[in-house]
C-alpha cells in the first residue's frame, strides 16, 4: 500500500481539496529597454485576471521579475486547461496593445504566434503547473528567473533535493530519509518531450551528470519517494528558439515547489541560491554571469542584465494564497548579493573569450553566426607534400 502523508492522515475527511497552481510567464514589452513592464500593463493584466476569482480562478497574483510578468492562479479545473491557459493569453495581449501604446520595447516579444490554440505551451510564454491535493499547511514556494536559460534552477534544487551538505533535513528528516525522484527533460529534442526519470541517492552521479549541463538537461519535476504520488517541484523546461527557430530571447524560467515537512524547509533553499551558480543570460542572451537572487518586482539589471531570481512564499487552504512573502528580501541576502556582483564583475571583465561567452553552439544571436559563417568561406586547408618526413 502506497503511503500517504502525514498530514493527509491527520486531515478530516471531506478537508482535502484537489487544487491546481498554474504560473505564466512572458515577457510583452519594457521601459527603455528590457527592464521592467510598465505600471499600466501590470493593471491591465491584474484586471483581467482578478475579475476571474470565484469564477474560472480560486485566487490569482500577478508580479514581475526583471521586465517579465507572472501570472499565478490557483482553480480546480487540472493541468493544461484550455480555459485558463486562454485568460493569461488575453491578459498579456491587452498588456502587449498597452505596451505598444506606450512605443515600449519589445511589446509582445514572447508572444510567438498570432492566435491562441487552446494550450499556452509552445506559443512563447513559460508555462509551470503542479495539481495536487492541498495539506492541512500547505506552504508553497514560486521562483521566477529572468535573463537566463531553462536550466538555471539545476544546481540548486540539486542541491536542495540530493546533497545533505545543503539540506540537512535529509539526514534528519525521516520522510526525507528515501529521497526524491528527479524527472529529467533533454529540451535539445524537438521532436517530443524526451525526459528520464533517475531516483537519489542511487543514481546521484546519473543525476549530476546530467544536470550539469544546464543548456540542454533541466530539470522538469521532482517526486517524493515515501509518498510517490507527492509532487514537489514543477519547472518550466520550454527553449523559446525550439519554437521560432531563431534566437528570440533567453527563456527565464519560472517553478512551484512545495515545501516544508514532507519536503526540504522553505530555509534550506537559502544557502543553495546563496551560491549564485554561474548560468547562461546576460544582455543578447551571450555570457555566463551568476544567478542573483533579488526582491519580487526588480528591475532587471543595466550592469549586461545579471540573471537574477526571485522566490515568493505563500500559503495555499482551500485555493486561497495567504502572502506573498518576499523569500529573498530580508537583510542577510544584502550581504550575498555584493558577493554575487562581485562574481558577476569578474567575469564579465573577461569580455568574449570563453567561458565568460557561451560557446558557440548557444550563440543563436544573428550578428556571430553570419560572421563564422563568412570566416568559414575562408578558411584553407594546408596539406603535407608527399613523402614529407614526420616531424
Amino acid at each position: 500500500m502506497t503511503p500517504r502523508a502525514p498530514e493527509d492522515l491527520r486531515a478530516e475527511e471531506g478537508c482535502r481539496m484537489r487544487v491546481t497552481m498554474s504560473i505564466l510567464k512572458a515577457d510583452v514589452g519594457s521601459i527603455g529597454g528590457h527592464t521592467l513592464p510598465s505600471a499600466e500593463m501590470l493593471r491591465v493584466v491584474q484586471d483581467r485576471v482578478f475579475a476571474e476569482r470565484g469564477r474560472l480562478l480560486i485566487d490569482a497574483y500577478v508580479f514581475h521579475c526583471g521586465d517579465d510578468i507572472s501570472i499565478l492562479m490557483t482553480h480546480t479545473h487540472g493541468v493544461g486547461d484550455g480555459r485558463v491557459h486562454g485568460l493569461a493569453w488575453e491578459a498579456f495581449r491587452e498588456a502587449t496593445g498597452v505596451a505598444k501604446g506606450q512605443g515600449l520595447y519589445g511589446a509582445g516579444q514572447d508572444l510567438l504566434v498570432d492566435a491562441f490554440s487552446g494550450n499556452l505551451r509552445g506559443l512563447g510564454p513559460q508555462v509551470a503547473e503542479m495539481e495536487f491535493e492541498e495539506r492541512p499547511n500547505e506552504a508553497v514556494m514560486v521562483l521566477a528567473a529572468d535573463k537566463t536559460e531553462p536550466g538555471a534552477f539545476n544546481l540548486p534544487l540539486y542541491l536542495v533535493f540530493a546533497d545533505p551538505m545543503y539540506s540537512p533535513g535529509l539526514l534528519l528528516s525521516v520522510d526525507l530519509h528515501e529521497g526524491f525522484r528527479f524527472r529529467i527533460m533533454d529540451v535539445e529534442y524537438t521532436e517530443g518531450d524526451r525526459v528520464i526519470e533517475l531516483e537519489a541517492p542511487e543514481r546521484l552521479y546519473d543525476i549530476a551528470a546530467l544536470l550539469r549541463d544546464t543548456h540542454r538537461y533541466v530539470v522538469e519535476s521532482i517526486w517524493s519517494r515515501k509518498y510517490p504520488q507527492e509532487q514537489a517541484v514543477v519547472v518550466s523546461t520550454t527553449r523559446l528558439r525550439n519554437i521560432a527557430g531563431r534566437y528570440v530571447g533567453k527563456d527565464d524560467p519560472v517553478a512551484i515547489v512545495r515545501v516544508q515537512k514532507i519536503f526540504p524547509a522553505t530555509e534550506e533553499f537559502g544557502p543553495a541560491f546563496a551560491i549564485g551558480a554561474f548560468v547562461a543570460g546576460d544582455t543578447r542572451g551571450s555570457h555566463n554571469l551568476p544567478l542573483l537572487p533579488v526582491q519580487v518586482n526588480t528591475s532587471a539589471s543595466t550592469f549586461f542584465c545579471v540573471p537574477m531570481v526571485c522566490a515568493l512564499g505563500f500559503a495555499v487552504h482551500g485555493g486561497k494564497l495567504t502572502g506573498p512573502v518576499d523569500l529573498f528580501g530580508d537583510p542577510v541576502w544584502d550581504p550575498v548579493r555584493e558577493r554575487i556582483v562581485e562574481k558577476a564583475v569578474e567575469m564579465r571583465r573577461q569580455g568574449f573569450f570563453e567561458p565568460a561567452m557561451l560557446p558557440y553552439s548557444e550563440l543563436e544571436y544573428g550578428g556571430i553566426v553570419a560572421r563564422l559563417e563568412r570566416l568559414e568561406r575562408e578558411f584553407t586547408v594546408r596539406r603535407e607534400p608527399a613523402g614529407a618526413p614526420t616531424p
